[in-house]
């Protein structure tokens, strides 16, 4: 009995027809042929397959090509493009489009018909995607692992929501300078008065005016420099000085600092906590590992972290993601707790398509790509640190420039901003002269000016300048700050 039940259950399963609304579809098509102005205003966001009858599809789409090319769609005209024989609904396709044009009541709003017939297909492209993922879930297939199919699910269903969105098109130009009003109001009120999100270093914020939504931000310099660092101290800061005010919808807008997601393709969370923590405290990291601290040190380290707990930073420590990986994960931070600012520690870490692999040139190519796009869809900034070639250290200058980056081709076009950093420090650390001689005495007044200072180079900017800022660099704690007054110039020569 138990199973005719379910046999019955399933039979009716099948019987289910796809939600669909043949009649909006018919006074929709109608209307257009009717007055072929109706055409454009659905044309932005209807497509051809969002017709669930397929004689109407194809009517659209014959319909669509008609008028782009500049012609009259009309029963009389579209009918040549059916064949002799051809039938619609027992009809020939003259009778069909005549009887069409006939039935077509007046539309006033044609894009309420577009639109509930664009939101029927989407509720048909999910109970595919369902179908998918429990075909998929039950054949088990050995080349997809239950994390891919997460992820690919995740994909489709994001790639859903963001396509056809009526806002998509052409903005008037008053309404593109009501939007760049309202952002010089925002960055006015706004502490600092930053355009963009502070990264907590007054100097940096100064030069670039804050990190840019929708801006692809490659921070590069070769090991040892500190690049992960100022990375980790920037994702501190934003995330630190967050703070948000409930909109009249019951949701949070940022107004400050920012929620904060971190890519740790190299490093795990815990030493990536470890580096936070011990530039808030003060207390080496090196120490922190070991244990060797004393009780006060301890007591300080349990206030920090207590204070650290509620801070918005989301860390993702997955060892060689792809880019498709990363972006479903990104996607996800987005729509469950909000997003800001996304850092990737590094690109070089990240894969490709299957497709890319063994081209490297063409990897970092999607790669970078990918990222620039993700940047501009969640539209927040992206800080993606990469490594630099090894031709730096062949040069007497080792600052670096934009040919120094590795795959520098795809990185320096698809970044909006490409920042250097470089301790002049750590190269005169490494090549001490003879002691007592003159040689030694002029590299120990270079490492004295030097010391404790990095530069930050800003290589490639869209929308400021390029540049150098001075930052003070304690590299015990692995923090980088502004430079004390005292410290912004150097030291007068006898």
């Amino acid at each position: 009995m138990k199973g005719q039940l379910q046999q019955m259950e399933a039979a009716q399963q099948l019987m289910r027809v796809a939600p669909h609304n043949a009649e909006a579809e018919r006074q929709l098509l109608g209307a257009i042929l009717v007055n072929n102005e109706t055409f454009y205003r659905v044309s932005d966001f209807l497509e051809p397959l969002h017709f669930f009858i397929e004689p109407h599809r194809d009517i659209y789409e014959k319909v669509s090509q008609l008028i782009r090319a500049g012609k009259v769609a009309s029963p009389i005209t579209l009918k040549t493009f059916f064949g002799a024989d051809a039938k619609i609904a027992d009809l020939s396709p003259a009778q069909y489009l005549l009887r069409l044009a006939a039935d077509a009541t007046s539309i006033i709003n044609a894009e309420d018909y577009g639109q509930a017939i664009y939101d029927l297909a989407i509720r048909r492209n999910l109970i595919r995607i369902g179908e998918d993922m429990v075909n998929i879930a039950f054949d088990a297939p050995i080349d997809m692992p239950p994390g891919q199919q997460i992820d690919d699910a995740e994909r489709r269903l994001f790639e859903l929501a963001e396509k056809g969105r009526a806002e998509a098109g052409f903005l008037s130009f008053g309404d593109a300078l009501t939007d760049t009003i309202a952002m010089a109001a925002a960055a006015y009120q706004r502490e600092g008065k930053l355009s963009g999100i502070s990264t907590g270093m007054r100097d940096l914020d100064e030069k670039m005016g804050g990190l840019q939504s929708s801006d692809l931000i490659v921070l590069a310099g070769r090991p040892g420099m500190g690049k992960t660092s100022l990375a980790t101290n920037i994702a501190y800061n934003v995330a630190e000085a967050y703070e948000a005010e409930e909109q009249a919808d019951g949701t949070l807008k940022t107004v400050n600092g920012g929620i904060v997601g971190f890519f740790s393709l190299e490093m795990s969370a815990e030493q990536l906590a470890t580096r936070i923590i011990s530039e808030q405290t003060e207390i080496p990291s090196s120490k922190i590992r070991r244990g060797d601290i004393n009780e006060a040190e301890f007591e300080m380290l349990v206030a920090a972290s207590q204070n650290m707990q509620i801070v918005p930073l989301y860390v993702d420590q997955t060892g060689g993601i792809s880019i498709a990986q990363l972006v479903a994960r990104a996607r996800r931070l987005k729509r469950q707790r909000g997003l800001d600012l996304l850092i990737i520690d590094y690109i070089q870490l990240i894969s490709g398509s299957s497709k890319n692999q063994g081209n490297r040139v063409q990897e970092i190519t999607e790669i970078t790509t990918g990222l620039k796009a993700l940047a501009k869809e969640l539209n927040v900034p992206i800080i993606a640190l990469s490594q630099l070639s090894r031709q730096v250290e062949s040069r007497d200058d080792k600052r670096p420039i934009l040919s120094d980056l590795r795959e520098s081709g795809s990185i320096e076009q698809d970044a909006d901003v490409v920042i250097f950093v470089y301790r002049e420090e750590y190269y005169l650390g490494k090549s001490i002269p003879e002691e007592g001689t003159e040689e030694f005495f002029k590299w120990q007044d270079k490492l004295d000016r030097v010391k404790n200072r990095a530069e930050v180079i800003i290589a490639k900017q869209r929308h400021g300048p390029t540049g150098t800022v001075d930052l003070h660099f304690q590299g015990e704690f692995t923090r980088f700050s502004d430079l004390a007054e005292s410290e912004r110039f150097p030291e007068p020569r006898d």
